[in-house]
This record gives structure tokens, sequence and C-alpha cells, in this order.
């Protein structure tokens, strides 16, 4: 049913109801909103987490290879000493050069050892640099987060308070729906929101811009009930619209 030549309804009723659900849909977004911040701050907090999961990693890493190149040096240290005692004790001159040539390969291999060592404690240096600045981004996302929750529960408790509002002032204006039309006006509602009533701009449904007959227009202006061809809304005519 597109036109009802007996049912009027008067345009102000259908402008209040229009700006009623209008109100609930944006409540419903901002309500809707609240969930997604907390969401998207977990994902903030769980990006910070992982970043200074792969630093502390990286760190430990570092920390263990510069553990056994220390290990490396030491026992290389060590196997110098004890092959300098045994130059001194030495049989032949074939023995003396032979633990000559020992110390000094030892003694070139620790200082490319010791090179190596400097070289990863650098890095690890500049890692505990990144780590800091990590925890200190995790620390600070996690006290927004915080007072994120805080903040969007204070809204949603606001909002839910100006919903029953809301709900409540459309429950009372519908109650001035004819009866005939109060079906359909709630079967479209409830699918619909807000969409389910628009108002004339132009010669246009202000809901799908279809083109309205003069028909149309007119029995508009006589506050009959007009459903738009197209997308099915109740038309209402805006207030600068008045009945000639």
């Amino acid at each position: 049913m597109t036109i009802d030549s007996k049912t009027e309804i008067k345009p102000e009723l259908l402008r209040r109801l229009h700006r009623i659900h209008r109100q609930r849909t944006d409540l419903k977004g901002r309500i809707d909103r609240g969930p997604k911040q907390i969401k998207a701050g977990e994902s903030l907090v769980t990006q910070a987490e992982a970043a200074t999961k792969e630093i502390r990693s990286r760190l430990t890493k570092t920390t263990m290879i510069s553990d056994e190149k220390q290990l490396q040096l030491k026992s290389r240290e060590t196997r110098i000493d004890e092959l300098g005692a045994k130059l001194n004790t030495a049989a032949s001159n074939r023995e003396f050069t032979t633990l000559k040539e020992q110390i000094a390969a030892d003694k070139q291999a620790n200082s490319v050892l010791s090179d190596e060592i400097l070289e990863v404690m650098e890095q690890m240096d500049a890692i505990e640099i990144e780590l800091e600045a990590a925890d200190a981004e995790l620390e600070k996302q996690q006290q927004e987060q915080e007072q994120r929750i805080k903040d969007v529960k204070v809204v949603l408790a606001e909002l839910a308070e100006e919903s029953k509002r809301v709900e409540a002032e459309l429950s009372s204006v519908e109650k001035e729906i004819p009866s005939n039309v109060f079906p359909d006006y709630k079967r479209l509602t409830d699918s619909k929101g807000e969409n389910a009533l628009a108002p004339v701009e132009g010669e246009s449904c202000g809901g799908c811009y279809q083109t309205l007959t003069t028909n149309y227009i007119d029995r508009l202006r006589m506050s009959r009930l007009i459903r738009c061809p197209n997308c099915n809304a109740f038309l209402y005519t805006p207030e600068d619209l008045r009945v000639k």
C-alpha cells in the first residue's frame, strides 16, 4: 500500500516520530562505539606488549651470545696460561716453537673474540635502550587504556539514561498513531529504523529521492497517510510546506 486515501495523520506526529527514531539511531551508534573504542585500545596494548616481548627476547639471545663468547675467551686465556707454563719446561726447541705458535694463535683468536664481545655488548646497550622505550610505551598504553575504560563506562551510563528517556518519549508519541496504521508502522520501524520515515524534499522522497507525483504531494498537504512508492517509507511534509 502506497496511498491510503482514508487515513489522515498529522505531519507533526510523523516529524516527531522521525526525530525520535533519529535520536535512537544516534544513541545506538554512540553506545556501540564504546566497546569498539575499548577493543581498539586493547589492540594497542597488545601491540605494545608484543613489541616489548620481541625486544626482550632479542636481548636475552644477545646476552646468551655474549656469555658464550666470554666463556670462550676465559677458556682460551686459561689455555694460554697452561701453554705458557709448558713453555718454560719445553724439552726441545721444536716443542718450544710449537708451544709459542699455539700461544700466538690463541692470543690472535682471543683478540678477534674480544672485538666480537665488544660489538655484542654494544648491541646489548642499544637493545636495552630500545627495551626501555618499549616498556615506557607499554606503560603509557596500559594507563591510557585504563582511563579509556573509565571514560567509556561513564559515557555509556549517561547514554543508557538518555536512551531510556528517548524510549519513553517514543512509546508515548506512538500512542497517537492511528490503530489501523500502527502494525505497518511497527513492522517497518523494527526493520528499517529511522529510514521507515522520510520528509518530502521538493517533490521527492527524502529517503530514496524517488520523484513523487502531484497527487502524492497534494494528499500529503491534506495530511493523508502516504507511503513512498519506492522505499515504502512513511512520508511527511516539512514545516515549510503548508496546506493550500
